[in-house]
């Protein structure tokens, strides 16, 4: 069985009686460490790390779904990690992302809302020789490569 997979499930399992809590990611890497991000509507805690790292451990043991020696860390994604999924983007609204699109530019922007397939952000464009203009723009997310959340300490 997909180790991946797997560990998908059970985590799924545990979070399923906590609306608020989300699967972000799971990553089996070579180095024998399984990383699982797991967020919350407002944010995650150690208690609810540990609870999903002790059931998922128990069940991979249990079942024998990993034959070599593995380090299981159970985390929230940092800040520098990229936004996936629509969750992830409406905890950042009022946020300033910076986004790469596919063929490589960049947009920066404040996050002003979350659509079916679209965010909107608010954005300044500055044409030479012309005053900078703060304009609305709705981008579909099928064109966004990779968006981080900007730490601001104004």
């Amino acid at each position: 069985m997909n180790i991946e997979k797997r560990v998908t499930e059970l985590v799924e399992e545990k979070i399923a009686d906590m609306p608020n809590l989300f699967l972000v990611d799971v990553k089996m890497h070579s180095n024998g460490k399984l990383i699982v991000l797991v967020d919350g509507d407002n944010g995650i805690g150690i208690a609810d790390c540990a609870a999903i790292s002790r059931h998922v451990g128990f069940h991979l043991e249990e079942e024998n779904v990993i034959e070599e020696a593995y380090n299981l860390e159970v985390s929230s994604p940092g800040i520098d990690t990229p936004l996936t999924l629509p969750r992830q983007y409406a905890k950042n609204l009022g946020r300033t992302l910076e986004i790469k699109m596919e063929g490589g530019t960049k947009r920066e922007g404040k996050l002003l809302s979350v659509g079916e397939g679209t965010i909107t952000i608010e954005e300044t464009i500055k044409e030479k020789g012309k005053k900078a203009e703060t304009v609305e723009s709705t981008i579909p997310t099928d064109n966004i490569t990779e968006t981080k959340v900007l730490i601001s300490f104004k």
